[in-house]
Parts: C-alpha cells; sequence; structure tokens
C-alpha cells in the first residue's frame, strides 16, 4: 500500500507565544488523531524549533556548506510530520485533513519507494 507524508508546517512564533493551555490542547488534539488513524500510522515525530536546525548543502564545486539555521527564509516552517499508509491519495488526504493544524497547514506528499525508478 503507498505512504503518504503529512508534513505539518506552522508558524513557529505564533506557536511559541501560544497560551499555554492552547498549545496543550494542540498536543491532546495530536494524541487523539494518532489513536483514531493508529492503523495507518507508520510513524511521526514533532521536530525541535528552527534554531535548532542545520542546513548541509553543495555548492557549484562540489564542496560541503554547513549552515547553521534552516534553507529558506520563511514564516511558516515544518513542525512535525506523519508517516501513513492509505489506499491513494484521496485517502491520505482524508486522514490529513484530521491532523490538528491550528498554527499552519498540512501538506500531504507520496512517498517515492525505493524499488521504483
Amino acid at each position: 500500500m503507498p505512504e503518504y507524508l503529512l508534513l505539518i508546517h506552522q508558524d513557529e512564533q505564533t506557536w511559541l507565544a501560544a497560551d499555554p493551555a492552547a498549545r496543550q490542547r494542540t498536543l491532546n488534539e495530536h494524541l487523539e488523531f494518532m489513536a483514531a488513524h493508529a492503523d495507518r500510522l507508520r510513524g511521526g515525530n514533532r521536530l525541535r524549533p528552527t534554531s535548532t536546525a542545520t542546513t548541509v548543502r553543495h555548492d557549484e564545486h562540489g564542496r560541503t556548506v554547513i549552515t547553521d539555521g534552516v534553507f529558506a527564509e520563511t514564516k511558516e516552517v515544518l513542525g512535525g510530520y506523519y508517516l501513513v499508509e492509505a489506499a491513494d491519495l484521496d485517502e491520505a488526504i482524508r486522514i490529513a485533513v484530521d491532523v490538528p493544524s491550528p498554527f499552519g497547514c498540512v501538506e500531504v506528499r507520496p512517498i517515492h519507494p525505493h524499488d521504483e525508478p
């Protein structure tokens, strides 16, 4: 069965500034989401803040360049993800609709299997 990555993008500053009760409510909603979709979940985690990120890239000469922080300057950043197994994109979207994302949105991306060209 195909797998899809549900990428949770959020406004990190809004999350950090949110009322502790709102943050706890969102975390509880994620626990409820995981219980409701346990048969389809294959993994997932919350990510540490972007201040802890490191970006690795290669320059035009093939040298490795390591930079503290995220790659792109954007208001919404990747805050977490779920890996789900779904029959097709429509089912993956139905699951993504249930992902708590009060501080942003959820992107649904099909996983490209290693054994496919």
